[in-house]
């Protein structure tokens, strides 16, 4: 039999119209990796959080043209990603966690492709309970509803993958020579945040992005580099992982250095990117006294990270069909007890 491998590639989403962004949010907080009450309950906060939080969204998405540039930006990425792979055998589709394309329709379009494989690669580069496990969760439901039943290949994590890391590099280096014109600069990795109390049950994220940092700063090969990791996106009362890059900017500000600013764990633009860095912390930055900033561009369809995807699927591929890490072996400490490694045994 011909083989049919098809590639499914997984993000958030976002909001693509004013009118789309309430729905996005109650699909957002509904999610039980968000918020981990009982269904019913769960329903009527994710209803009453995406009521209240409704204008302050649109505010946010009006200021990037109304809505979210995610799926383009991912759409963009699936179709380089097709002629990179350059095989009749295999072909690419997309499914947003909290809108459309949602996995139901995709998991549809895939069944009527009629894959003898599927490959499962998320664009999150590090795991998360609250991002990848929600994403394969979903997909593992409607693959049920749609009838797929063919073996699977699960890419649970990519944090030092070499092609993102180079084109990372590849987008920090001329930011870093812009910046260095106000002076010594300091370097930004800003990733999206989690509760501190998602962390202490077992979410191995942070040591992920961690050792993503590490390897874009070996990739960049500046002997004394400053660098800090930091995160972003922080919302509500719980106490968050930190330091946060608003202290940084701040901290930047008090020691008058340039800043450049690298969003570490995304690789499509999006409102964290094009609103809360470029805008957001460029005005904060102005504030503090920061002489010069810079935003690093998320990597997009830069050709290094293409082919990273490519090595991503041809690695999946050449093992068992299996939850596993791009490396093919477990990462996370025994600590972090939500790795997708594990939780498959």
């Amino acid at each position: 039999m011909t083989e049919r491998i098809a590639v499914v590639l997984f993000n958030l989403g976002g909001p693509d119209a004013p009118e789309a962004v309430r729905p996005f949010l109650f699909n957002l907080f509904d999610d039980p990796a968000i918020i981990g009450l009982p269904a019913p309950l769960r329903h009527l906060v994710a209803w009453s959080i995406a009521r209240r939080r409704a204008p302050i969204a649109r505010a946010i998405y009006d200021r990037i043209g109304g809505g979210s540039p995610l799926l383009a930006n991912t759409e963009a990425q699936a179709s380089a990603l097709t002629q990179a792979l350059d095989d009749d055998a295999l072909r690419v589709f997309v499914a947003m966690r909290y809108w459309q394309p949602r996995a139901d329709q995709t998991a549809t379009s895939v069944a009527l492709f009629a894959p003898t494989r599927i490959v499962l690669l998320p664009l999150y580069p590090q795991f998360s309970t609250t991002t990848t496990a929600s994403s394969l969760q979903d997909w593992a439901r409607a693959a049920r509803a749609a009838g797929l039943d063919v073996p699977t290949h699960v890419v649970c994590c990519w944090p030092e993958t070499a092609g993102f890391a180079r084109a990372s590099a590849a987008l920090v280096r001329p930011a870093l020579r812009a910046a260095a014109a106000a002076g010594r600069p300091r370097l930004l990795f800003s990733a999206h945040g989690l509760p501190e109390r998602v962390v202490a049950a077992g979410d191995p994220y942070p040591g992920q992005v961690e050792r993503t940092a590490a390897t874009v700063v070996a990739a960049l090969d500046e002997p004394g580099l400053d660098w800090v990791l930091c995160y972003q996106s922080r919302v509500g009362p719980l106490k968050w992982i930190g330091p946060s890059t608003d202290r940084e900017v701040r901290r930047a500000g008090a020691d008058r250095v340039p800043l450049v600013v690298c969003p570490i764990a995304f690789v499509s633009e999006h409102s964290e990117t094009l609103v809360e860095i470029e805008i957001e912390y460029r005005h904060m930055a102005e504030q503090a006294g920061v002489p010069r900033f810079e935003r690093v561009p998320a990597v997009g369809t830069h050709p290094d990270f293409i082919a990273a995807l490519v090595a991503l699927v041809r690695g999946a591929l050449s093992r068992p069909p299996e939850v596993c890490s791009s490396v093919g072996r477990l990462v996370c400490p025994a600590a972090a007890t939500g790795c997708a490694m594990r939780q498959a045994v």
